[in-house]
């Protein structure tokens, strides 16, 4: 039996990024894998495999109409970017049931490792006590009464609950804190599973001492927290902006943080690297990171275990997915991509239960 066909062609990535040797080795004993090295693959070799190829996986997929009529074997579509992009031709896929998954739910451990290390940070006055001793002003068995809180039992909001949330969610739990989100997407039944109570996004603002911001950008999210509804949070609670800043308006966040009244986590910003003269950079209420929460060693090759597993089973004809997958519904409202007409009209015809779109 002959094997499916895959091209990769994962650039910028780098295949050890991705894919452990175990991993790496399985998938390419079990497929028949077209590049599958560093740097972008040749258009040559990739005219070629086309017509012939199952399963595309790129970090940018370039799917047009007239790809998938040079493509007529295609049925699977990954992206190991990290975000489904404005590159493919989504209402053409849908209409040929050509699948596209996401590599996001990849990103979870680590990114939520991240969180769950911002949050204790953020929350015991670890690196403004930091900054403190360094210049001899440290508060010596001081409990910081005011600014200070334990996470022990502690109200915690998430805005948006994919996959990253729920992994964080997994890392609390021997804290024992009373969880909220707002999702106006999320299935009810999924909140009831890791017990947290769904409710309004003024009540998690307004209700939690520390707020995770892990929402994908859609269409309609931008700036969802603007100065009004940051004006909502408790004073010295903790915001912590693990997700893209298309949610956040940073100028509004600077004015909250410079005020004292609120600490910030930011480990994504509007503009990177962040210009030297940026305002953020001097606030002493703030704990920066270069958008580097997913980068530790081996901290993206979950993205390729799931590849593989999403692969086998879909070779298998069994419909289990841990990867994203895209649907109408999602498309349309993710921010600035796609034909929305044209999904719109596949909407009702075409559309798929997933919670797990982050």
């Amino acid at each position: 039996m002959s094997k499916p066909i895959v091209i990769l062609d994962a650039h910028w990535r780098q295949m050890d990024e991705l894919f452990s040797p175990e991993a790496r080795a399985a998938l390419f004993d079990e497929f028949e894998v077209v590049w599958g090295q560093d740097g972008p693959i040749p258009g040559d070799i990739l005219s070629e495999a086309l017509p012939r190829a199952e399963i595309l996986i790129s970090s940018t997929p370039r799917v047009s109409a007239s790809t998938l009529s040079s493509a007529p074997a295609l049925k699977t579509i990954i992206e190991v970017s990290g975000a489904f992009p404005d590159t493919i031709d989504y209402t053409a896929c849908f209409e040929r049931n050509v699948e596209i998954l996401g590599c996001a739910p990849g990103f979870r451990r680590s990114v939520a490792e991240m969180g769950l290390a911002m949050a204790l940070a953020g929350a015991r006055g670890l690196v403004s006590e930091h900054e403190a001793f360094r210049v001899g002003e440290e508060n010596w068995l001081d409990d910081r009464t005011k600014t200070d809180f334990t996470l022990f039992g502690a109200s915690v909001g998430f805005i948006g609950f994919g996959q990253i949330a729920q992994e964080i969610v997994r890392l609390m739990q021997p804290f024992a804190p009373a969880f909220s989100a707002y999702d106006p997407w999320l299935p009810s039944r999924i909140a009831m599973d890791f017990n947290v109570r769904l409710c309004s996004l003024e009540d998690v603002l307004a209700q939690c001492r520390c707020v995770f911001v892990t929402a994908s950008p859609t269409s309609e999210n931008y700036h969802l927290l603007n100065a009004e509804r940051l004006a909502l949070l408790q004073d010295h609670a903790l915001l912590i902006v693990l997700s893209r800043a298309h949610l956040v308006d940073f100028g509004a966040l600077e004015a909250q943080v410079s005020s004292g009244r609120i600490t910030a986590c930011i480990d994504v910003f509007p503009s990177e690297p962040v210009p030297a003269g940026a305002r953020i950079r001097t606030e002493k209420q703030a704990i920066l990171s270069p958008h580097r929460a997913a980068a530790v060693d081996k901290g993206r090759q979950l993205i390729g275990d799931m590849i593989l597993h999403d692969l086998r089973a879909k070779t298998a004809g069994q419909d289990e997915r841990l990867l994203s997958r895209a649907n109408a519904k999602t498309i349309m409202a993710l921010a600035g991509i796609g034909d929305a007409e044209g999904v719109a009209a596949l909407a009702a015809a075409r559309q798929s239960a997933d919670p797990d779109r982050r």
